[in-house]
Parts: structure tokens; C-alpha cells; sequence
């Protein structure tokens, strides 16, 4: 991870540090956000290949760690019951965490109306389930056709699959676009911030992601930048969706990536928040095979540094 250490100056002071010692014009730019925040996913402790680590357990690391929150992955919970979702809001407050994101998993492309008004529902129980635990924001997936049905063969395919035979893209964006929106009213009500991830299928590549958000154009829709998922030219796709941002989920890979390893410079991707003024969450997402409490411990140790924290 090629990253020096900087810190958020005010602009006028940025400027003139510039003039004076000769950094470099982009790092002046990166001074016009405020200070952003760091959380942990949980999945960073748990890649679906190991037994689940608990969501506590989570929260507990992350406060010894010193970040602001976590980002709970859904599939990565014990229950949905009251009593647990309130005990995970209680187990985070006394620890000095706050629970920022509920990564849920969906798949809006399917010519089947009952499959997508599934995920609809499914999403719409999850808008409220973060209510309930306080947490402002759910992370979203397009979904994908499924003509690959192993998610490591579409890894190996970086994540590029055929379209269903007899359909065209143009019917998977329409799917996407009217589930999404019938979510709306939902996350409306609750307060719930829904966020469109760059992860695969529709949303594949920058102009897909748009695609959506831009078609449907509410407050309650934003996008989830994932810094690893953009495999090739990654920097310009990215600065494409950082406008539209409003969570980041930063990929690092010590140890070698479980699926592919992206060698992330993310001083370039600070400065590239910062010109949009994003002052929200950096969440970690730690997708490498070292043990999971030293790659966590030195990717946030690295994103500190690269966002000035």
C-alpha cells in the first residue's frame, strides 16, 4: 500500500505549506474536507470461510482499535430478535462504537416478478432492522443475471457473466430501478440511508452504478464506493461514483487477497474524496488471509496515515 503520512490543514495553510515546501498541487486539494471517520466491517473478521465471528466480538476489537464504528455484515448476525438487536445496540454504546452500516445482500435482477418482490421485502425488513439498532444506513447490491453460478468462477471471470438468455441489460436496470424504488418509502420513514454498492452484476462498472442512482434520484439513494471492486483502472472509475458518495468500504488485501489482491493507493483515493468534500465513514473492509487482528490492526494503522486520521 503505497501511502505517506498527511494531515488535514485548513486550506490557506495547505496552500502556503504547498508553495513553501513543494508538495505536490494534489495534496493541497485534499485539505478542503473535514476529518473523516473510521469503522471496521465485520466481515473483516469472517470471509464466509470460517466459522462467524461474533458481531460483539467485532465491536469490542474496534474499540480497542480506537475507530468510530462498525459496519455490520448481515449475514454475520445471530438472529434478528428484538432483544438481540437491542443487545448489539447496548453492547456498542458502551464500548464507544457506533453501528454505521447494515451490509445486507439482495438481488434485484430476475425476470421473475415473486423472486425480486422477495428481495424487495427482504430489503424493506432489513431498513428496519437497522432502524431499530440506530443505524443510519444499509448497504444495497444491484443483483446479477446468476449465469455464473459460483461466486469464485465469477471471480475468476472477474466478475464479468453473460446475460440471461432472451433478456437484454436494458430489462436487469429496469428490474433494479422499480425494486428499488418501491424501497424508497420505506427508507424514507425510517430515516435509513440507502446505499448502492459498485459489487458486481449492474453495477459492474461506474456507468452502471449511475445508471441507477441517477435514473432515480432521491435523497434516500447514494452509493457505496467499495475501493476493490473496480479490478481494472481503478483510480478513474472510482473518482466517476466519489460525487455520489455517501459510505466507503475500504478493501485491503495483507497476506494476499482471499479472491484477488488490488495494491490500493489510498493517498491518491483520500485526496480524491476530499476534492468532493466526503467527510463521512471510512469503513475496512480487510479481505486478506493473514490473521485477521494483524491485517486489521495494520490496515487502519495505513488509512490513518493516508487520510490524515
Amino acid at each position: 500500500m503505497k501511502v505517506t503520512r498527511r494531515s488535514f490543514l485548513g486550506a490557506a495553510a495547505a496552500a502556503a505549506a504547498t508553495a513553501v515546501s513543494g508538495a505536490e498541487p494534489h495534496a493541497a486539494a485534499a485539505q478542503k474536507t473535514g476529518r473523516v471517520k473510521f469503522g471496521i466491517s465485520t466481515y473483516s473478521y469472517w470471509h464466509f470461510r470460517t466459522p462467524k465471528v461474533p458481531i460483539e466480538t467485532v465491536i469490542e476489537k474496534a474499540s480497542r482499535l480506537g475507530v468510530e464504528g462498525v459496519d455490520v455484515l448481515h449475514r454475520q448476525m445471530d438472529g434478528e430478535d428484538r432483544a438481540y438487536l437491542q443487545k448489539l445496540k447496548r453492547h456498542a454504546f458502551t464500548h464507544g462504537i457506533d453501528l454505521i452500516c447494515l451490509s445486507i445482500h439482495q438481488d434485484f435482477v430476475d425476470p421473475k416478478p415473486e423472486v425480486r418482490q422477495k428481495d424487495i421485502d427482504h430489503t424493506i425488513r432489513c431498513i428496519e432492522l437497522a432502524c431499530q439498532m440506530g443505524i443510519p444506513c444499509i448497504r444495497l447490491n444491484s443483483g446479477r443475471w446468476n449465469t455464473i453460478a459460483s461466486f469464485d468462477k465469477l471471480m475468476e471471470a472477474r466478475g464479468e457473466e453473460p446475460i440471461l438468455p432472451g433478456y437484454t441489460e436494458d430489462d436487469g436496470f429496469k428490474w433494479c430501478i422499480d425494486c428499488i424504488e418501491k424501497c424508497l418509502p420505506k427508507a424514507a420513514e425510517c430515516g435509513v440511508l440507502l446505499a448502492l454498492e459498485n459489487h458486481w452484476g449492474l453495477t459492474r462498472t461506474p456507468e452502471g452504478l449511475l445508471r441507477v442512482v441517477n435514473a432515480i434520484n432521491s435523497p434516500w439513494l447514494g452509493v457505496l464506493m467499495d475501493t476493490g471492486n473496480f479490478l481494472e483502472q481503478p483510480y478513474e472509475k472510482l473518482k466517476m461514483i466519489a460525487p455520489k458518495t455517501v459510505f466507503v468500504q475500504a478493501k485491503t488485501y495483507y497476506g494476499g487477497g482471499e479472491w484477488y489482491t488490488l495494491d490500493l493507493d489510498y493517498r491518491r483515493i483520500a485526496t480524491m474524496l476530499a476534492e468532493v468534500n466526503y467527510h463521512g465513514y471510512i469503513s475496512l473492509e480487510f479481505e486478506g488471509k493473514e490473521a485477521a487482528d494483524s491485517g486489521v490492526s495494520k490496515s487502519i494503522e495505513m488509512l490513518r496515515k493516508a487520510f490524515g486520521g
